[in-house]
């Protein structure tokens, strides 16, 4: 049975033919009326005009901001994600203020916190421990929009703690124990299949955990079809094993943005 989930377009992947303001009417005119973001600025404390411009621009677009990543430093790049790093918890904390400013109005409720590599000369254990604290201020600072901390593996870097299911599973249980239960975990389908899991495996398991999907196909992070992963599959198990929510797009199209959505037909 074909699934019914929605989508949300992650306008940090597509549409970047358009300058980042311009992307929610882009998708807006694709037919979609949600959409989602890396954190859009280099710095994690962007100047309130930029913010404005942003927020004003999804407003405009008529879509609304499903999900918007934490600062994670350079990305992709030397950090993927500052959660852990001992040198920046002070950019991090201040960059939770701003992410909440802006999900007050837009309803944002989903908050991707990227866990950030291992650092050269850092302890292991510390970085852990800072993670974790980051993670549960987090999780407070959200609590006023309702939302929800997810915490992602990636793949493309092999000094990124977080690689498998079992591996972010186990921190988002852990950031529960420490009484966080506002943190879930990002199946990023993408990820978790180039890493090696079995990702029907991981569904049939887990899917009601999930905080949120993102997909693109494997090979080549491209839209669906365009790899051998069977992404529609994997969709409708999700959702037969209890995930409600929105599938986020995040896929590097193989072909102009507005033309690679011939999947979804």
């Amino acid at each position: 049975m074909r699934h019914t989930l929605g989508h949300t377009v992650n306008c940090s992947l597509l549409f970047t033919e358009l300058p980042v303001n311009e992307r929610p009417q882009a998708a807006r005119d694709a037919g979609f009326h949600a959409v989602e973001f890396w954190w859009p600025w280099e710095s994690a404390t962007p100047p309130q005009a930029e913010v404005d411009a942003f927020v004003t621009a999804i407003d405009t677009a008529g879509v609304r901001l499903t999900g918007l990543n934490f600062f994670a430093g350079q990305l992709p790049g030397p950090d993927r994600g500052v959660l852990s790093h001992p040198d920046r918890t002070a950019e991090f904390r201040a960059n939770t203020e701003i992410v909440v400013q802006i999900a007050e109005r837009t309803g944002a409720t989903g908050f991707n916190a990227l866990y950030g590599r291992r650092q050269e000369g850092a302890d292991p254990a510390e970085q852990d421990r800072i993670a974790l604290e980051n993670t549960l201020a987090a999780a407070e600072a959200v609590t006023r929009v309702d939302g929800t901390v997810l915490i992602e593996p990636i793949s493309g870097a092999d000094d990124y703690p977080l690689k498998t299911a079992a591996d972010g599973l186990a921190f988002v249980e852990q950031a529960r124990k420490a009484g966080a239960r506002n943190v879930a975990f990002l199946a990023d389908f993408f990820h978790l299949a180039v890493n090696g899991d079995d990702v029907a495996q991981v569904v049939r398991e887990h899917a009601a955990e999930f905080g949120h999907i993102q997909i693109a196909d494997v090979p080549g992070r491209g839209e669906p079809g365009s790899g051998e992963l069977p992404l529609q599959r994997l969709l409708s198990d999700s959702q037969a094993h209890g995930y409600n929510g929105l599938v986020g797009l995040e896929y590097k199209p193989t072909v102009p943005s507005a033309e690679s959505f011939g999947w979804l037909r």
